[in-house]
C-alpha cells in the first residue's frame, strides 16, 4: 500500500498543477501582509469592534503583532482555500483517465481498492501540507514584518492569549481545519472518480462549495431544514479553538459529522471506482 502511496506521490508532484496552491499562497500572503504593514493597521483602527474596544478600556502596546494578522488571514484565506484544494484531488483520478494511463495501471497486480486508496491518501495528504505551509508562511512572515505579541481576538468581547497559548490555538485550528478542507477534498475527489476530464471535477466541486455555503449563510428561515445536512455548517469549527472556554463537546460534534462526510464521500467514492468501466 505505501509503495503504492509513494509512486503517487511522484506522480503528483511531477504535475506542475500541484504547486498552484502553493505558489498562490506564496505569493499572496506576503504580499496581503506586507499592505497591512504599510497601512499600519489603518483599517483596524476604524473596525466597529476596535472602536467598541477603545471606548470601554484603555489599551496599552500595539495589539497589531504577527500573532494578530496571522489572525486575520485565517479569515479571509479560508474563503478562497477550497478553490485551491480541489485543483489535486479533482485531477488524481480524472487526469490519468483523461491520459490513457489509468487502464493500464489496473492492469498491474494491486488491486482497485488498494490503487483508489492510495491516491485517496494523497489527496489528504496534499491538503494538510498545502495548510501547513499556510500555517507556517503566515506566522513567519507575520514575525518577520510585525514581531510578536499578545493574540487579541475580538469576537463577542475580546479575549487575550499570550504567545505560547496562541501558538496552541493556532496549531489547534489548523488541525481542525485540515478535517474540513479534507471533507471538501473528499467532494473534488468523488466527481474526479466519475468522468474522464480533470476540469469537470474542479469547477462541479467549486461551484457545489460556493451553493453550499450561499444556502449555510444566508439568514433565510426557508434553509433552516437543510443546513444541518451541508457539511459548510461545520466547516468552521476551526473558529472554535480560539474561543475560551473551549467548547468541546461542540467540536467534538462538528468534527465528528465532517469525519462522516468525509469517509462517505470517499467510501463512495471507492465503491464507484470498483465498478467502473475503465475504457481509456
Amino acid at each position: 500500500m505505501w509503495t503504492l502511496v509513494k509512486i503517487e506521490w511522484v506522480k503528483t508532484f511531477r504535475r506542475r498543477r500541484t504547486y498552484i496552491g502553493f505558489a498562490t499562497i506564496g505569493f499572496f500572503l506576503p504580499l496581503f501582509f506586507i499592505a497591512m504593514k504599510l497601512s499600519g493597521g489603518a483599517f483596524l483602527q476604524h473596525s466597529s469592534a476596535m472602536k467598541a474596544i477603545q471606548e470601554n478600556f484603555v489599551i496599552m502596546g500595539n495589539i497589531f503583532n504577527g500573532m494578530f494578522v496571522s489572525r486575520i488571514i485565517m479569515n479571509t484565506l479560508f474563503v478562497h482555500i477550497p478553490l485551491l484544494i480541489v485543483l489535486v484531488p479533482g485531477d488524481i483520478v480524472a487526469g490519468e483517465a483523461a491520459a490513457g494511463t489509468l487502464r493500464t495501471i489496473l492492469t498491474r497486480p494491486p488491486s482497485r481498492l488498494k490503487v483508489i486508496a492510495s491516491k485517496i491518501i494523497l489527496s489528504l495528504i496534499y491538503t494538510a501540507l498545502l495548510l501547513i505551509f499556510m500555517a507556517l508562511l503566515s506566522l513567519i512572515v507575520g514575525y518577520l514584518l510585525f514581531g510578536l505579541g499578545y493574540l487579541v481576538v475580538l469576537k463577542d468581547g475580546i479575549l487575550i492569549f499570550t504567545v505560547r497559548e496562541a501558538l496552541v490555538r493556532f496549531a489547534f485550528a489548523y488541525a481542525l481545519a485540515i478535517v474540513a478542507m479534507g471533507v471538501i477534498a473528499a467532494v473534488a475527489f468523488l466527481l474526479s472518480v466519475q468522468v474522464s476530464n480533470a476540469i469537470g471535477p474542479i469547477i462541479g466541486s467549486i461551484m457545489i462549495v460556493v451553493i453550499f455555503l450561499i444556502i449555510t449563510a444566508t439568514p433565510l428561515s426557508a434553509f433552516d431544514h437543510i443546513r444541518p445536512f451541508l457539511f459548510t455548517t461545520y466547516t468552521n469549527v476551526w473558529e472554535l479553538a480560539f474561543a475560551d472556554p473551549i467548547p468541546w463537546e461542540t467540536i467534538v460534534t462538528h468534527v465528528g459529522i465532517l469525519v462522516l462526510y468525509m469517509a462517505g464521500l470517499f467510501g463512495l467514492s471507492a465503491y464507484i471506482f470498483q465498478r467502473k468501466d475503465i475504457l481509456s
